[in-house]
């Protein structure tokens, strides 16, 4: 089965790499062929949004970590890297490396003080420091962040294959790229001791402190290399958007984060790439269909919702919660185990003394 879910992973990777050369209609899903700079845009803001999802797997589903912060550590590589290219004329490539350096420091200051707690006062902690966050890219410091208006990109420190829309093509590959990193990242953390000892600290953080483990190094490092990579995901997020903009600092993008994971499956790191794409699918063709003259013409009882998108998206959330527990992943193992005859799956106890062994 592990191989199987690999060749099925590489395929589908290939498909994903050569569909800008083909031009494949989906109607209702993407706004045109597949070669059109809409949708490739449209897809690398998917594959932006699924890293994203995917660094905060890595605190919630494979630490147990509930952030409601996690948007400070995007909004540090969005605002990070546009403030470096505005400011300090950097190419892209050392720039993004310096703000990747400020954004695992500023990690490593807020995990090491929201880490002295847990439970709902970490989620609470690290909540208000993104919130301080927000606050300061609003206030606008000496004019760096541009407050409420946002900051523009500056393209003439970016390379010629990534500026104008006859390039969007480029940053699909580069999105692709990124997404495929920043999932080799995870599964390298989370097959890690760290990750280990993470996931038994997950399951019962009492009974790894009995046998001597510190849970608080393991959970450190999980929180600071989920918040670089989700400085990653805010970094291609900048390129693909041109700008900054004082949205990717608030909480409601921690909440569209947690969204995305619940939707595809805590615990599950492809469940958190379907969950990332599926929502940003959603969220963007909705939009579009809520302004469609076809909506319009409904009757009120129809219309109003429909033309709500936030309405559906939460609707299909609270679906997925009662019916679907486990998400997409979770429904689909379900499926899986179920064909093949398996046992039940694994009380915590079990799982506990699984990963107590690895670690």
């Amino acid at each position: 089965m592990p191989w199987g879910r690999a060749a099925g992973g590489a395929a589908a990777l290939l498909v994903l790499a050569v569909l800008p050369l083909f031009a494949i209609d989906l109607p209702g899903v993407l706004p045109g062929p597949t070669y059109t700079p809409g949708s490739l845009q449209l897809l690398a803001l998917c594959f932006a949004m699924a890293a994203a999802a995917l660094s905060y797997h890595l605190l919630l589903g494979a630490a147990g970590l509930l952030s409601f912060g996690h948007a400070l550590s995007f909004g540090a590589g969005v605002y990070g890297l546009a403030v470096i290219l505005g400011q300090l004329g950097l190419p892209l490539v050392p720039a993004a490396l310096l703000a990747l350096l400020l954004a695992i420091i500023l990690a490593l200051v807020v995990g090491s003080i929201s880490l002295r707690v847990s439970g709902i006062p970490f989620a609470m902690v690290t909540l208000a420091f993104a919130q301080a966050g927000s606050v300061l890219v609003r206030r606008n410091p000496g004019g760096a962040t541009g407050g409420d208006e946002g900051l523009s990109l500056a393209t003439q420190n970016l390379p010629d294959s990534l500026v104008g829309v006859v390039n969007t093509r480029n940053l699909y590959w580069l999105a692709l790229v990124a997404l495929v990193l920043v999932y080799a990242v995870v599964l390298w953390i989370q097959s890690s001791r760290a990750g280990h000892v993470a996931e038994a600290v997950r399951e019962n953080e009492l009974r790894v402190r009995v046998l001597g483990l510190s849970p608080f190094a393991p959970k450190l490092l999980i929180f600071t290399v989920g918040s670089a990579l989700a400085a990653v995901a805010g970094m291609l997020y900048l390129l693909l958007q041109s700008g900054a903009v004082p949205r990717s600092v608030s909480s409601d993008l921690t909440i569209t984060l947690l969204v995305m994971v619940v939707l595809g499956g805590v615990g599950s790191r492809w469940g958190a790439i379907v969950g990332g794409i599926l929502y940003t699918l959603l969220d963007q063709r909705l939009a579009a269909l809520a302004a469609s003259p076809s909506i319009k013409e409904l009757p009120p009882v129809l219309r109003i919702p429909l033309s709500e998108p936030l309405f559906i998206l939460g609707t299909l959330f609270i679906l997925v919660v009662l019916f679907l527990p486990g998400g997409l992943a979770g429904t689909a193992g379900r499926l899986r185990a179920r064909r093949r005859g398996a046992g039940p799956v694994p009380e915590p106890a079990e799982r506990l003394e699984k990963v107590l062994e690895d670690a």
